[in-house]
């Protein structure tokens, strides 16, 4: 295949990677919405379970703010790659897998690096082999206690953000 050949597919990529980046307005509009709930449903969590002291409350539901604001420009850009020509069922599916797997994914890589800088004051020096282990199991382990800790957080409002987030997806699609 010639370079000039080639020039079409990737006009191709390209063109449909920029259809599926939101708008400047719906990406601010949508992270600063989507971080609120995430943080709303962590915080409302805790403060029903009566958990820990106020500043650490805080500091908890602005780390779920800040996962969920990053996630949402990536999880819609991905919802809309997956679905795009589909079914609205499909929408909604992209919608919704590709909006929790962002938003635990950023929120959970947040939590293992807030975890991990907690943690280095008691690790080898930097970039030493020691320290190239203490580092990865430090974060997987931080991964697992979030998955078994932090999903919980996210029930019911975050849930419910979600399933409304994916059918205004739908609507949008259509």
């Amino acid at each position: 295949m010639t370079p000039l050949q080639q020039v079409p597919l990737r006009r191709g990529v390209t063109d449909r990677l920029h259809a599926a980046v939101p708008s400047a307005s719906e990406a601010v509009v949508g992270t600063l919405l989507w971080g609120a709930a995430m943080g709303a449903s962590a915080l409302a969590s805790l403060l029903l379970a009566g958990w820990e002291t106020p500043d650490r409350i805080r500091f908890v539901a602005l780390l779920y703010v800040l996962g969920g604001m990053l996630a949402f420009p990536v999880g819609l850009t991905l919802a809309r790659l997956a679905s795009r020509g589909r079914q609205w069922e499909t929408a909604f599916a992209a919608a919704f897998v590709w909006l929790l797997a962002a938003t635990l994914a950023f929120t959970g890589g947040l939590f293992a690096l807030q975890y991990r800088s907690y943690y280095a004051e008691w690790h080898a020096p930097a970039f030493t082999l020691t320290w190239a282990f203490e580092f990865a199991f430090t974060m997987l382990t931080a991964l697992y206690q979030f998955v078994v800790l932090g999903v919980r957080l996210y029930f019911p409002l975050g849930f419910a953000a979600l399933v409304g987030v994916s059918i205004w997806f739908t609507r949008q699609r259509r």
